[in-house]
């Protein structure tokens, strides 16, 4: 027979069924004994899933990386063979600390590769790191070209590469394709980790080679980076930004924040303690949203 209204009140009153007075129970219960409730460790579950996934994925690329690192060492080899001497190599960064970062990843895998770090930017592989925060950034670069084409003459195989955030913009890019024809290698932000990669098609193609990422792909940390300094360093936390700002261009060159896990955090942070770093200074366009994404 139907219930009515009336009828499933009456019900819940004679019985002693409160709603209400059952959850608040539950609340109570949770904070005196830290339960969390089913929603939240459905999501802690279902985060730690996609983690672990994403690890697996970070791992996977770097390994092949790495494999391609060992392309590259064999080919900076037999160039130095011929060229009877260590083939050298210079990166200049303009702008913000996580390009300062960048920059020693981008050191490491050059080192690891065979090549050797010399302080003048007449070397057999230069690297621009750029910023285009502003407009002036953007011209000193162009500036700089002019002087690099003048050491790549006396030296045809010279490597000329440009990444970082300029990259990241059209125009910029094609202007580099139309005006600065003699630029080998331009790749942007997220794509970083695939230097390795990029440096083994550079090395082994004519012509401009550009690799530009309009969204990031996974975060890959595990890949050889140096240090500029043996006593501090710092440490990328998160990427990107959400803000959007009416005058600022990080999102569109940085894209948006992704955080990485605690664990990969704080693993790297104890590697650099083990090894005598004093000072760690986490990075990222905006920290303060850190674990947001």
């Amino acid at each position: 027979m139907p219930i009515d209204q009336d009828t499933k009140h009456i019900d819940q009153t004679e019985s002693g069924f409160q709603p209400e007075a059952g959850l608040q129970q539950e609340s109570a219960l949770q904070q005196e004994y830290g339960l969390q409730p089913a929603s939240v460790l459905q999501q802690e579950s279902s985060r730690r899933a996609n983690g672990s996934q994403q690890r697996a994925d970070s791992s996977q690329a770097a390994s092949q990386q790495l494999a391609f690192l060992e392309q590259a060492r064999q080919l900076v080899r037999q160039r130095a063979e011929k060229c009877g001497r260590p083939l050298t190599f210079h990166v200049t960064t303009f702008g913000c600390q996580m390009n300062a970062r960048d920059s020693e990843k981008l050191t490491g895998m050059l080192l690891t590769a065979g090549f050797v770090e010399q302080e003048t930017e007449d070397a057999d592989f230069v690297i621009y790191n750029t910023c285009t925060v502003r407009e002036n950034a953007n011209n000193k670069v162009y500036g700089r070209l002019g002087y690099l084409h003048g050491y790549k003459k006396q030296n045809p195989q010279m490597k000329i590469a440009l990444c970082g955030c300029m990259m990241q913009e059209e125009l910029v890019v094609e202007k580099l394709r139309h005006s600065y024809p003699f630029v080998d290698l331009v790749f942007g932000t997220h794509n970083i980790y695939k230097f390795p990669e990029l440096l083994v098609t550079a090395l082994t193609s004519e012509g401009m080679v550009i690799d530009i990422w309009r969204e990031h792909g996974e975060i890959v940390e595990d890949l050889p980076n140096q240090r500029k300094y043996p006593f501090k360093s710092g440490v990328n936390i998160m990427y990107g930004c959400n803000n959007f700002c009416t005058y600022c261009i990080v999102p569109y060159v940085r894209g948006r924040e992704r955080s990485r896990h605690p664990e990969d955090i704080l693993r790297e942070c104890a590697a650099l303690v083990d090894d005598g770093v004093k000072e760690i200074m986490l990075l990222g366009q905006n920290v303060n949203s850190y674990g947001n994404t």
